[in-house]
């Protein structure tokens, strides 16, 4: 078994060594970035389960909400214009 011991591999080369890049991530921890003609698309990294609720992630996401319960018009709707 050969290892790969970098931190990017080609397309070409994860698809002909996809399974001893996974193992590399599960031994070492570290994530490897699959490239496309040179250019990084993809990181395999080993799973890592969320620690907070999607709802803590997105909390502080919105800037501005003024006035929430305020009706909303006929003249308010892009769809109608």
């Amino acid at each position: 078994m050969v290892i790969i011991m970098q931190s990017e591999v080609s397309k070409s080369q994860f698809k002909a060594k996809a399974l001893e890049v996974f193992r590399q991530v599960e031994a070492t921890n570290e994530s490897v970035i699959v490239t496309d003609h040179g250019k990084p698309t993809i990181e395999v990294r080993k799973y890592r389960p969320v620690e907070h609720s999607p709802l803590q992630l997105l909390k502080g996401s919105v800037i501005e909400y003024i006035d929430p319960t305020k009706p909303v018009g006929e003249d308010d709707w892009e769809a109608l214009n």
